[in-house]
């Protein structure tokens, strides 16, 4: 699931830009961040960008637990190898 504080205008509009996704989009926008002040990415860290978290990436477990997470820089993409590898760790 992708989480993050644009509208749900915003994110059908990126859904649609890209062909569809495979995965949910959730929004974060009310009460503003919330989840993300939650996960400790909001305000950032990484960047001065004003009401926007940082980027991240968490790996939930079937306990609730945070099993990994990595925050990235803004612009950066996250590497999906990486995080396959994370995931596989868990099986």
């Amino acid at each position: 699931m992708g989480v993050n504080t644009d509208t749900v205008f915003s994110h059908i509009a990126y859904q649609e830009s890209l062909g569809g996704l495979k995965f949910p989009l959730a929004t974060d926008r009310w009460p503003y961040a919330e989840t993300a002040a939650k996960y400790g990415i909001f305000p950032a860290t990484q960047h001065t960008l004003p009401f926007v978290n940082d980027r991240a990436v968490f790996i939930v477990d079937s306990n609730g637990k945070i099993a990994w997470s990595k925050v990235y820089e803004l612009r950066t993409v996250p590497d999906l190898n990486e995080i396959l590898v994370a995931l596989k760790r868990l099986v």
